[in-house]
């Protein structure tokens, strides 16, 4: 008898916060035939290792993929070993760099060791993680041109960040044409049943199912979902352009920079990051934006490094930013007693010690009345850059948002 949910159930939390699927009605017909036969779906979703962090974008459907596991289904995690060496041009407005084998190797290691934050890669039946790789180390010629003559140079060529290439006069190279391809035949590979992907994969994920009709195996699901806005609030979480959240990040480092997203982004991250009820969401949203910003930035502290992390960055947050007193846990930097002239320091050296600045001329500009310098219980402020600080060991600093305790040595 199957354990799974009613098929409706299932449909209801599959299609929550998703941007589009070809099709629904396919989608419920695959859920109704697994239910009958206690078989489940193939969900697959790829990933390139083109980096060393994955962000919380990544984890948009890879959070979708945790909900099919845990209504019970497959996930199958594709790793790009192939495919990052060509470079996926999806929403991209210029040709995308390769990465050499080596580096393709070292970083998918670490992107495994972070998937695993979201998803169960340990219980058997719950995942399987499949390098393309593994069948396009064995593609020759003859297997190639057996791929390339599934579609055409025009049909290739509509596709919409193609286009504004072509409009732009951007160069688009023939290597990139080969990426929907590789990763439409990595479908037909795993024999996927539903392919997850940002709301820009949408073309890829359709290849794939125009491959799997001409190898005589059912199309898959073709399931996107929205892009989730970086921390400038308008672009694409993105490595390349540094407004990104990395899943590796301290507590500290990862409920601050949340802190920082404009209002305009809680509704978004609250629906893609969380598990919160629509209700729930609704009712943080109509207090005070401050109180639902560390609401949220708790939880993806909680959800990463768990409840105990996520309560005490939230109570150091507080003490520090509004009872104006340090939070308990403060970085300590070492400095030699030799450096100490008289008791003291100039302020420029003291940044410059503490790795807040690389260079004298950095931590002059760090001093101003905006960046709040300032040191001791009484925090007392520094402003003129010729200023010098005394300096005992324990001694409490600050820089903006940055804090840390001098130990003498």
């Amino acid at each position: 008898m199957s354990t799974f949910k009613p098929v409706e159930e299932q449909l209801a939390i599959i299609l929550r916060g998703t941007a589009q699927v070809e099709t629904r009605d396919e989608l419920k017909k695959k859920l109704e035939r697994s239910h009958a036969t206690g078989n489940p779906l193939r969900v697959k979703y790829g990933i390139d290792p083109t980096g060393f962090d994955v962000h919380l974008g990544h984890t948009v459907p890879l959070r979708k993929l945790r909900q099919f596991q845990e209504l019970g289904h497959t996930a199958v995690l594709i790793i790009g070993t192939a495919t990052a060496a060509v470079g996926d041009p999806s929403g991209r407005d210029a040709s995308r760099q390769g990465l050499t084998p080596e580096q393709i190797e070292k970083n998918a290691q670490t992107y495994i060791d972070q998937i695993r934050k979201v998803i169960d890669l340990l219980t058997p039946d719950r995942s399987e993680i499949r390098p393309n790789g593994e069948w396009f180390s064995k593609f020759g010629f003859a297997e190639m041109l057996r791929l390339l003559g599934h579609t055409t140079v025009q049909r290739m060529i509509e596709r919409d960040d193609f286009c504004k290439r072509l409009q732009a006069g951007t160069p688009i190279y023939l290597h990139e044409l080969l990426y929907p391809l590789m990763q439409g035949h990595d479908s037909v590979e795993i024999c996927a049943d539903v392919e997850l992907g940002g709301t820009e994969q949408l073309y890829n994920l359709m290849v794939g199912r125009d491959l799997q009709r001409a190898a005589n195996q059912e199309p898959q699901i073709c399931l996107t979902m929205p892009i989730l806005r970086g921390l400038d609030g308008c672009k694409k979480m993105g490595k390349s352009l540094g407004n990104y959240i990395g899943l590796n990040e301290p507590p500290k480092e990862m409920f601050g920079k949340t802190m920082r997203i404009p209002d305009v982004l809680m509704r978004e991250w609250f629906e893609l990051l969380t598990d919160f009820t629509a209700a729930q969401i609704d009712a943080f949203l109509a207090g005070k934006p401050n109180e639902a910003k560390k609401a949220l930035a708790a939880e993806i502290v909680r959800f990463y490094h768990g409840p105990t992390s996520a309560t005490m960055v939230l109570e150091d947050w507080r003490k520090q930013f509004e009872e104006k007193g340090d939070p308990n846990s403060v970085p300590e930097v070492t400095i030699s007693t030799e450096k100490i002239v008289a008791g003291a320091m100039l302020a420029v050296d003291l940044i410059v010690e503490a790795g807040l600045a690389a260079s004298k001329s950095e931590a002059r500009r760090k001093i101003d009345p905006e960046r709040a310098f300032n040191y001791g219980p009484d925090r007392t402020k520094v402003t003129d850059v010729k200023a010098t600080v005394p300096v005992t060991d324990g001694l409490v600093v600050r820089l903006g948002r940055k804090i840390f305790r001098v130990r003498l040595s």
